[in-house]
């Protein structure tokens, strides 16, 4: 399964990803507001590992795609069904800082909604982002979610309890928005 426009290629990942994985999800600045990371080799194989497994699944809840831009691995988009009688999904996104401000959340995050919508079925698509993460929040506004609001210590990372900004889109919100 994979999922493109112009510019980029979403594919499932490949066992030999977790060496590109490696190379972003090592990095403090990528991983600040995560749970997880900086990653070890082991870590990096780990989650492409539990990527591929995941893929096996039925019925499938979990879509993790290699982000390909100029024939190069640089980054995951998500994709997660949160609740399949409400048909509610969740997108996440993750690029290399060697990419950033490129658009390529931006167009990754575009191409996980439709997917989202257009192949799933789904009603409402929501992401989170940590309220100091200004570049997330600002790709979630491009594609034309709604800020929800704010949960409180929702997430427990390296540096204590953070906070979650909630966007969303509903079905009929893309639809006539795009």
């Amino acid at each position: 399964m994979s999922l493109s426009n112009e510019r980029l290629l979403l594919r499932e990942f490949t066992e030999s990803d977790w060496i590109d994985v490696h190379k972003y999800a090592s990095q403090d600045i990528v991983c600040q507001y995560q749970p997880w990371g900086p990653n070890t080799e082991e870590d990096s194989k780990d989650f492409v590992n539990h990527v591929i497994e995941n893929s096996t699944q039925e019925p499938r809840r979990r879509f993790v795609f290699a982000i390909i831009y100029n024939e190069n691995m640089i980054g995951a988009g998500e994709f997660n069904i949160r609740d399949f009688t409400n048909k509610v999904g969740e997108v996440a996104y993750i690029v290399n800082p060697d990419h950033w401000g490129k658009g390529i959340a931006t167009e990754a995050a575009t191409l996980l909604i439709d997917f989202g919508f257009e192949k799933l079925k789904l009603h409402r698509i929501y992401a989170t982002c940590d309220p100091r993460n200004v570049g997330s929040s600002k790709v979630l506004e491009k594609v034309g979610m709604t800020k929800e609001g704010r949960i409180r210590e929702d997430l427990l990372i390296k540096d204590g309890w953070r906070d979650s900004l909630i966007y969303s889109v509903l079905e009929h919100e893309w639809n006539n928005s795009y």
